[in-house]
């Protein structure tokens, strides 16, 4: 069951598909197949505990679409974790990739533990176990399944995870694709860690840069100013906030497990984080209020609410409660069907998953490539880019007759900051930043030609895009 306790996330999802599906002109068999599951791998096996004992784990990979491939998605450790939830995340996951043009199929998988319950050789063993057992029937590899981290799991599991693929697979050549999100110094890509939050945010802000939307919303354009509340303050959540925070909105709510803080005047968030460093809780921050369980924050008054915890949060039994004019989905499925048509007839403005946390997918084919080209980004253009802007900036110097270096003209400065190539990071944020401002572009005009929200617009674009991938495919006429 999910979170709203009445039927399961992946039926949660299909609703939402369905709303959209009328949208276009694809006939049922088609419809049918881009929503269903096409495979889901249940394992049980033993590890030995650091005790001695002998505990079976149960883990899980669900692979939704194979109209591209390989397939992409992430691992979660959580103990909730079970098929349904991976189905749904992994549907999630395939209609995310269409969305940013990332050529993946959706997949996920996660382990049913809770970390905290296990030290770091108990969780290498399961890490580890876990992949020979993905590698035993084909559900991992560069061009075939590629995994990533996700709630509970981190470039350290990633390592683990390419080492024991590398030893079982007979094509170490292309071995440092079989996963993303891994460490620079093992073929991870520099941004990666905080992809998905900066992502979220450039997402918001594209949103919030319309005048005419936020208009019609009662609010300013821009994020400057705006009243922020951030659900869970984990990879995805923290960057979301730092970089909101960085663009003049003003943080007012933020909610941990443990509960929440609130301050109408704002919270630095960089002080909450030390706060929380040195006494294991965001609760008694000076100067802001306590709300005893971490759901309430959903309900604080603000401009935009970023759920960036974990699925049904927000359901038709709370919806009503909540104050937000912007709903910005940072996790996946936050916000249950229900819930979702309640504060959509409200007004209230849901930027959804499927598009706002697709940077971390959209920096993971970047990864992905960086890998399967054995080159790093920018390697072979930068330095060409500085000489080039160089010559452009020395061409204007003479043609004003004047040193852009000279006390009568600029700063010293100003050619060593004009005349640089761009590194691999700066490929990667520029990358996923032109990757989020087209792909918000993109669900809003499909939003505005079928007169309905966000949400079903990109389900109809994600949905077109993939019946096209299965008839490339010769599927379907």
């Amino acid at each position: 069951m999910s979170a709203s306790g009445t039927s399961s996330f992946f039926k949660q999802v299909n609703i939402m598909f369905d709303r959209a599906a009328v949208h276009t002109p694809h006939p049922t068999g088609l419809l049918n197949q881009i929503k269903s599951c096409n495979s889901v791998y249940q394992v049980g096996f033993p590890i030995v505990r650091d005790s001695g004992k002998i505990e079976v784990i149960r883990a899980f990979r669900a692979e939704h679409s194979h109209h591209k491939q390989p397939t992409k998605g992430g691992i979660r450790y959580a103990a909730v974790v079970n098929a349904d939830e991976v189905m749904a995340l992994a549907a999630l996951m395939t209609y995310k990739c269409a969305i940013v043009d990332v050529p993946f199929g959706g997949a996920k998988g996660g382990i049913a533990i809770n970390r905290h319950d296990y030290s770091e050789k108990e969780l290498e063993r399961i890490t580890r176990r876990y992949t020979f057992e993905l590698a035993r029937k084909n559900f991992i590899g560069p061009g075939v399944d590629v995994p990533a981290p996700d709630y509970g799991t981190g470039a350290q599991e990633m390592t683990w995870i390419l080492d024991t693929y590398t030893s079982v697979t007979d094509n170490p050549l292309d071995a440092l694709a079989c996963v993303t999100g891994k460490p620079v110094g093992h073929g991870g890509v520099r941004g990666r860690v905080e992809a998905t939050g900066r992502g979220v945010f450039f997402g918001i802000r594209e949103a919030c840069d319309i005048e005419e939307d936020m208009k019609a919303l009662g609010l300013s354009k821009g994020l400057k100013g705006k009243r922020i509340v951030v659900q869970g303050l984990g990879n995805v959540g923290y960057h979301a906030a730092k970089f909101v925070e960085e663009s003049g909105a003003i943080i007012t709510g933020l909610a941990e497990y443990e509960g929440a803080i609130y301050n109408p005047d704002g919270l630095k968030l960089e002080d909450v984080m030390v706060h929380r460093l040195g006494t294991g809780t965001i609760l008694d921050f000076p100067g802001a209020h306590n709300l005893t369980r971490s759901a309430d924050a959903l309900d604080l008054p603000c401009d935009i609410l970023i759920p960036a915890a974990l699925e049904g949060q927000i359901r038709s039994d709370n919806a009503d409660r909540v104050q937000a004019k912007i709903v910005a989905e940072a996790a996946n499925g936050p916000i249950t069907a229900s819930a979702d048509k309640l504060l959509s007839d409200r007004g209230v403005m849901i930027i959804p998953d499927m598009y706002l946390n697709a940077g971390g997918v959209t920096v993971s084919y970047f990864e992905w490539l960086r890998n399967l080209s054995h080159v790093r980004l920018g390697r072979m253009s930068r330095r060409f880019e500085a000489h080039n802007a160089r010559r452009i900036l020395q061409s204007v110097e003479a043609l004003v007759d004047q040193r852009l270096g000279s006390p009568s003209a600029m700063p010293s400065q100003i050619m060593p900051d004009l005349a640089f190539g761009a590194s691999e990071e700066d490929l990667v944020n520029s990358g996923l930043e032109d990757t989020m401002v087209g792909a918000y572009q993109e669900i809003r005009d499909s939003a505005r030609r079928h007169k309905t929200d966000l949400r079903t617009g990109a389900f109809v674009s994600s949905i077109d895009k993939i019946a096209k991938g299965y008839k490339q495919l010769g599927i379907f006429p």
